[in-house]
């Protein structure tokens, strides 16, 4: 079969990212088409590919790419498909779905959210800019939702990464879709972690609004007690400003120093509302519990047992305020001891790699069965 993945970008290896890696293990003689691709940033993972990029992708857009989601539009009309394929997937959480797509061939998109900025968490961006240029945003915001309704009959089988968002897939777009969890690495599962002290909590992911580091830095603010954040995003800057002592930011690192830190943590804090949310997991693969925010995707992968924290890979918080972050942390430090990491981690094999893939042919082999009938 000739494959086409289109993915809105490939400039920082994030969740997203990582599908495409794993998607491109069942079809390792795909094209990739995207709006920015920066290997210089992104390393050496696609380097045996065909990749073509849009007409944005120079490097000054590149540079800005977050802040030019008026021109997304223009940017997916440019990726002109190179080959007549018999299979188009869309790696979607930007505008990927709207590739013109000839000879009416299948197109599967795999969602991990509707676009963030025209639907669900537009305010949360619009609070975070100037208030003066609030309208102008709200404005392009509102032109890029009434874009981004044009193209949701463009794919013939929506396969969500979470209840989650397949709520909002139907919510947004009034489409069903399948749920096929993201994977997460089998290579984390090979080796017992060692046993290490407990040094610190951790943050792990990206510095951008909707993530909510910015609730930890003022609850950690207010406990004095260790923190690590990993990461690189539009927030950094900010939140070093406000940060006390206690705080320590670290860019990202390669795996192996990331593996040491996560070791040396308590738990991972993961405060905001996300669509699915890897990075749990992938911690949890070290058997580190997880403190969570409960909403989104979160409620699909921690596991909270109060009952009996043995089998329990974390905690809830309620509300998204310092007193419930620190509440939380409090709790947990009473409790930690009781945490099985055995249990923790046995918990997270059932989002790895390999079911991911065997899932996601199953759907797209139905969805081409579908179509040839």
């Amino acid at each position: 079969m000739k494959v086409a993945i289109i993915h809105y970008w490939f400039i920082t290896r994030r969740g997203g990212e990582k599908v495409v890696e794993s998607i491109l293990k069942l079809y390792p003689n795909a094209d990739i088409y995207t709006l920015f691709y920066d290997e210089n940033k992104y390393g050496d993972s696609l380097k045996n590919y065909n990749i073509y990029s849009s007409i944005l992708n120079t490097p000054f857009l590149r540079k800005h790419y977050q802040k030019i989601f008026p021109l997304y539009p223009i940017g997916i009309r440019s990726l002109k498909l190179k080959n007549n394929y018999d299979l188009i997937i869309s790696s979607e959480s930007g505008p990927a779905k709207g590739v013109f797509i000839k000879n009416k061939t299948p197109h599967v998109c795999y969602i991990h959210s509707p676009m963030r900025y025209a639907w669900s968490h537009g305010e949360t961006y619009i609070k975070t800019t100037n208030y003066f240029l609030r309208p102008i945003i709200r404005f392009f915001f509102n032109k890029l939702r009434v874009w981004d309704t044009t193209t949701v009959n463009n794919v013939d089988l929506y396969i969500a990464n979470s209840v989650n968002v397949a709520k909002r897939v139907q919510k947004y777009y009034n489409k069903k879709s399948e749920i096929v969890y993201p994977p997460i690495a089998d290579f984390l599962f090979n080796n017992k972690p060692k046993e290490s002290t407990k040094e610190y909590y951790l943050s792990f992911g990206a510095l951008t609004p909707y993530k909510k580091i910015d609730l930890l830095v003022h609850s950690f603010n207010a406990s004095g007690k260790s923190l690590i954040i990993i990461g690189e995003g539009s927030e950094k800057e900010k939140l070093i400003q406000v940060a006390n002592k206690n705080i320590q930011f670290i860019s990202c690192p390669n795996w192996v120093d990331v593996e040491t830190i996560i070791l040396k943590s308590k738990a991972l804090l993961f405060p905001g509302e996300e669509d699915f949310g890897m990075i749990p997991l992938e911690v949890m693969t070290y058997g580190i519990p997880v403190i969570a925010f409960s909403k989104g995707g979160a409620l699909e992968t921690v596991k909270e047992n109060k009952e009996n924290i043995e089998i329990s890979s974390g905690l809830f918080f309620h509300e998204q305020t310092v007193n419930a972050v620190n509440e939380a942390i409090n709790y947990f430090e009473i409790i930690e001891n009781k945490f099985d990491s055995n249990w923790i981690r046995n918990h997270a094999k059932k989002f790895r790699e390999t079911n991911f893939i065997q899932n996601f042919k199953e759907k797209v082999a139905a969805c081409l069965r579908l179509d040839s009938n």
